[in-house]
């Protein structure tokens, strides 16, 4: 019988934890539901123990360390995640399962329909649909919601996955993950609900949106390496040129370079476009052994 492991990780999650965990449950019983308690203060821990869920604790702060260590001692066919403050809908967690054990997808996102009409931080909005307009639109992908933290993904995949993220960007780093080496993504539709009265989230707006904004720079540069060196490229060469454009209508007019300075920071311009062109053809290089030893490791899996 193929094993399903359902992630919760939490941190100060006890007003919600029970009814999530009875919720999948009464959908998934065949599901074993795993929490891991992140420095909680409250109750969570032993109220997830009481509704049937194994716990584990992760005593290094931030979401990105909680799912790497459950990545790391879980094992499972398909993988569930979810977050524990009940604003998901669990009604189609068996069809996400389905989907991975029986269809071949890597991951299954489910996206929240909803959300910008039921979440009342403006803030969190906009900045959700930046974030998905600017993965979708530099990975050449059509994912409706990028920031959701309910998905189902294969063994596959969470075995291959190098997270490095601390945080709340982990759902970022992962959607970018899977479309640039190639994984099979599929999308369901998810209703969202805001928090219930009493229980409070944890997320920053403004912090955790930097922190957002620079995880896609950073594997954007990671993961297409040649299309953002040839980009720096291509503006130097263009700063240089028009920088140059007057020092040889001079000289052709006069004979004469007065503007020497000029030249001379025109000159290292056009030698510094060249030399972002060649870092970016040996981090492409680079990346694409990368993906290869990806490839190596997905075949030692199966």
């Amino acid at each position: 019988m193929k094993r399903i492991a359902v992630l919760i990780p939490c941190f100060n999650e006890a007003v919600t934890i029970g009814q999530v965990i009875d919720k999948v449950k009464s959908v998934l019983p065949e599901a074993q539901v795993y929490v891991f308690a992140n420095n909680s203060t409250d109750e969570t821990a032993q109220i997830a123990a009481n509704h049937g869920a194994i716990v584990d604790h992760e005593y290094r702060q931030g979401k990105g360390h909680v799912m790497r260590a459950m990545f790391r001692k879980i094992e499972a066919d398909c993988y569930v995640m979810l977050d524990g403050d009940d604003t998901y809908s669990v009604e189609e967690m068996p069809q996400m399962c389905d989907m991975v054990l029986n269809k071949g997808i890597d991951m299954v996102v489910g996206c929240r329909t909803n959300y910008l009409n039921v979440n009342r931080r403006p803030m969190h909005n906009s900045g959700n649909l930046l974030v998905r307009f600017l993965i979708n639109k530099l990975f050449k992908s059509n994912i409706p919601d990028i920031m959701t933290g309910y998905r189902a993904m294969s063994r596959d995949f969470v075995k291959t996955f190098p997270l490095l993220s601390n945080g709340f960007e982990i759902e970022t780093e992962m959607t970018i993950y899977a479309l640039d080496n190639n994984y099979l993504i599929e999308s369901v539709d998810t209703k969202y609900q805001d928090r219930p009265e009493g229980s409070t989230s944890k997320l920053n707006t403004l912090g955790d949106g930097a922190k957002v904004l620079k995880t896609i720079l950073k594997l954007f540069i990671n993961n297409k390496p040649l299309m953002f060196f040839a980009t720096l490229a291509i503006l130097t060469l263009l700063v240089a040129i028009i920088a140059l454009i007057p020092v040889f209508s001079e000289y052709f007019q006069t004979g004469l370079v007065p503007r020497f300075p000029t030249l001379f920071v025109g000159c290292m311009l056009i030698i510094l476009s060249f030399l972002f062109l060649a870092v970016g053809l040996i981090l492409k290089f680079m990346n694409l052994r990368h993906k290869q030893l990806v490839q190596l490791m997905r075949n030692a899996i199966h």
